[in-house]
């Protein structure tokens, strides 16, 4: 099932705090000299034009991005994302979004490299035309987790995984857990980012327990909320799930959701940093 377009989400809540930790993530790897590796298993297309009709029709960007890109308030550690939009916009527009690829782009040095996996037959070609003639990025039109265990252990062995699937079907929250198990078998030091979103608290509570389960070490919840749960369908808040995250990750997301609750969601926001399991 491909049907899942991200061009509609583009800039979106969810989008803000999945970035944010991502760069997050890649600012702590850079404090070293030794290269690294950024695997991305849902690439998408790389950038997004917020002028175009799926995303005008949803205008999710409008209660994300927008609404923090150019506050004069901005936390310091977040500078590294908000760079990475600004670097594709002119002046004060806001006319393009980046994903997670570009996001990442934008951090790399000469010595670090990315691996991008994309099925969807629409996306695929405009995300290989993104990055066309860049030696430092390996994109495949392959499975995501069948393409993340062939590339683990990395030859680095420094690194980050980003897993943001659109948990279109049920099965993918658990799909997500096991693909988890198998990676962490092949690499154990390497950090894996899980994105999530909440649309039925439920999938997230058996993702997390089975998470749990596994034995794992260092695993930590970041949430933003901007609606209470509810029953009904619609995403009310999103999050990522850390493995191995940076030692500053924990007090950085502290500082900086209240922030962004209070740009984003002020009124039914909240947020959350726990850990699911201690070191």
């Amino acid at each position: 099932m491909l049907s899942y377009r991200h061009s509609f989400h583009a800039g979106n809540h969810a989008d803000v705090v999945k970035h944010i930790v991502q760069s997050l993530i890649l600012d702590a790897l850079k404090q070293k000299d030794k290269p690294f590796v950024y695997h991305d298993t849902h690439s998408g297309v790389g950038r997004y034009d917020l002028q175009d009709e799926r995303s005008e029709k949803t205008g999710e960007y409008k209660q994300g991005i927008a609404r923090i890109w150019q506050r004069d308030d901005i936390p310091a550690d977040i500078a590294s994302y908000i760079d990475a939009i600004k670097a594709l916009n002119d002046g004060d527009t806001l006319r393009y979004y980046p994903g997670s690829p570009k996001v990442a782009r934008a951090q790399l040095r000469e010595q670090d490299r990315m691996v991008l996996t994309e099925l969807h037959p629409s996306d695929f070609p405009l995300l290989l035309q993104e990055f066309r003639g860049d030696r430092q990025v390996r994109i495949y039109k392959e499975d995501a987790f069948a393409r993340l265990k062939a590339s683990l252990p990395p030859k680095e062995r420094r690194g980050v995984v980003l897993i943001d699937p659109p948990y279109e079907l049920k099965h993918e929250y658990m799909d997500v857990v096991k693909a988890i198990q198998e990676s962490y078998k092949r690499w154990a030091t390497g950090t894996y980012a899980i994105w999530y979103p909440v649309v039925y608290r439920e999938n997230i509570d058996k993702m997390l327990q089975g998470l749990e389960n596994l034995g794992i070490r260092k695993i930590l919840q970041i949430e933003l909320g901007v609606e209470p749960d509810t029953d009904e369908r619609g995403m009310t808040a999103s999050g990522m799930i850390v493995i191995n995250p940076p030692w500053k990750l924990e007090s950085q997301m502290q500082a900086i959701l209240p922030w962004l609750q209070e740009a984003i969601a002020p009124t039914h926001g909240f947020y959350k940093v726990d850990w699911i399991v201690p070191e």
